[in-house]
């Protein structure tokens, strides 16, 4: 997350301040030679896309921490339930935001283009250390294959359905709420798409363990993108509760449109994973070695 951030920002320096082409809706800087490329369509998703992991990312760290705290606390009941997210959530946490972190250092490379292949800009630093962050300490297939393989199931599947019953109880309190409703609806069509890879993988999974393996990296990455549309639906929750009590600083209504483009431009990914994931392990399996 580090990397990527640090990566996000120098993109954003760099789309301010190179002049290259015009706006497709008029110049933007009459009176120099060409307008920066922040004016440009695609580096905006660029950047957004940037921005929208790095901030859910910091989210979950943050959430995360909160557990790891509360798995002290003096209510048994509470302790447990977060002991029971740790356990869940650790293998997604490393490999949902190394993925996702060498993916904004990548990012940040295009939007330098050419010039980020230099020494005089950090990008290649940049994507370079972002790199080994998906290898060590268990590359992200083996921390998929733990979750699926062993978090997933443990004290019969106990967290996962913990975490299902906060989502819904999230849904029900805010979804007659209009101000965050794109945000309620696409948490809730996430969860509904991990719900169903999960149970694709209880009856699937047991009757060849293939199908359990082979399923594991698209499951972690709906899982991934479920828990930061759940941040992203309680960032806006707070973001626009200071809105309407009429904070104008600009970091709330910036934060709901980078969360807007979350749920718009990101979040439904999760149907193409959980098409891949519901392929099986056949197509995967049949080649022969020698055959690669």
């Amino acid at each position: 997350l580090a990397i990527g951030d640090a990566a996000y920002q120098a993109a954003v320096e760099f789309a301010n301040d190179r002049l290259q082409g015009r706006s497709l809706t008029g110049p933007k800087n009459p009176d120099g030679p060409a307008d920066p490329i922040m004016v440009h369509p695609d580096v905006r998703r660029m950047l957004l896309e940037s921005k929208a992991y790095v901030e859910g990312g910091r989210a979950f760290i943050l959430w995360t921490a909160l557990q790891a705290d509360l798995q002290k606390a003096a209510d048994e009941a509470v302790a447990t339930k977060a002991k029971d997210y740790m356990g869940l959530i650790t293998p997604v946490l490393k490999a949902y935001l190394t993925d996702k972190g060498f993916h904004v250092a990548s990012l940040a490379m295009q939007v330098h283009g050419g010039s980020g292949y230099t020494e005089h800009f950090p990008a290649s630093q940049y994507l370079r250390d972002a790199r080994i962050t998906m290898i060590y300490e268990g590359t992200n297939g083996i921390q998929a294959l733990d979750l699926v393989g062993r978090k997933l199931p443990a004290n019969g599947g106990r967290a996962i359905m913990s975490w299902f019953a906060d989502i819904d109880a999230f849904v029900g309190e805010n979804g007659d709420d209009e101000a965050i409703k794109p945000f309620v609806d696409g948490l809730a069509d996430a969860k509904k798409k991990l719900q169903e890879a999960t149970m694709w993988l209880m009856q699937n999974g047991m009757a060849n363990p293939d199908n359990a393996a082979a399923a594991s990296t698209d499951y972690l990455h709906i899982f991934g993108l479920t828990a930061y549309a759940f941040l992203w639906a309680q960032m806006a929750k707070a973001a626009q509760g200071r809105i309407a009590a009429g904070d104008a600083d600009p970091y709330y209504a910036n934060k709901l449109m980078t969360g807007r483009y979350f749920v718009e431009r990101i979040l439904p990914d999760a149907g193409a994973h959980l098409k891949k994931l519901k392929s099986g392990a056949e197509v995967l399996m049949q080649m022969p070695a020698e055959a690669f």
